[in-house]
């Protein structure tokens, strides 16, 4: 078997689309298929980005074009997604919420999103089964916490205090993250603001606001694609060092 084949054969067995993250995990266990390469993680995106077969969904999600009208709804409500909902970001806001927590249990942190996204679907599962804590640790004041519980993604450490929070504003007016940003202005985290690539002069005028200044050193722009890579290499991270650790290597 050829190295897209395997591609194809991993893709189509999870339905029609993939993750890099997925493909990373799964094809080089396809048997029969030969890696003469160091980089095989290099060759699986190199592979995806081959249109004969495949299409992009979103940063870092990929699918069979031969599945194209036989996806999932929640994965064609990806592709569907009309102009007016696209402003909105009714499902792109939970595939980057999705990939940020998958991140974040990666990294051995305690991951939260606010009650009302729990059933919202990442791919084909809702994020409640992502996540590994059910609710908020109550870390300060209770009237802190009812005005930051709502944002959208938290990372806890070990000592059940948030690490790094994550806004996803796909065309929202970025002051109301920020207003929740500053109610953690004396705690130790890092505080993140998701959008496409295209806001980021946006951000960058607002955090300048004399209101923010408190936060303005910890808060920072990471675009789609940055997200969508970064999940993808920390899954190739990962995934080499169980390979170190059994020896594989």
């Amino acid at each position: 078997m050829k190295q897209y084949e395997a591609v194809i054969k991993v893709i189509e067995e999870n339905g029609g689309f993939a993750t890099l993250s997925y493909l990373y995990e799964n094809t080089l266990k396809v048997p029969g298929v030969v890696w003469k390469t160091k980089t095989p993680f290099a060759t699986i995106r190199r592979i995806v980005q081959d249109n004969r077969f495949f299409f992009k969904i979103k940063p870092g999600l990929w699918a069979l074009k031969t599945y194209k009208d036989k996806l999932p709804d929640e994965i064609l409500s990806l592709i569907e997604e009309d102009i007016e909902i696209q402003k909105e970001g009714k499902f792109t806001h939970s595939y980057f919420q999705g990939l940020i927590v998958e991140i974040g249990n990666i990294k051995r942190f305690k991951t939260y999103v606010p009650s009302q996204d729990k059933n919202k679907k990442f791919l084909n599962k809702p994020l409640k089964e992502l996540v590994n804590l059910e609710e908020i640790f109550k870390f300060t004041y209770e009237d802190i916490i009812q005005r930051v519980q709502s944002i959208d993604v938290f990372w806890f450490n070990e000592r059940r205090f948030p690490s790094y929070i994550f806004e996803i504003e796909h065309s929202t007016d970025f002051k109301n993250a920020l207003l929740k940003f500053l109610e953690l202005q004396d705690f130790n985290v890092q505080m993140y603001i998701v959008s496409y690539k295209e806001r980021q002069r946006e951000f960058l005028s607002k955090i300048e606001f004399s209101g923010f200044k408190p936060i303005k050193e910890k808060t920072n722009f990471i675009s789609y694609e940055e997200v969508s890579q970064w999940h993808a290499k920390t899954y190739e991270l990962m995934l080499a060092e169980s390979k170190i650790l059994e020896g594989k290597l």
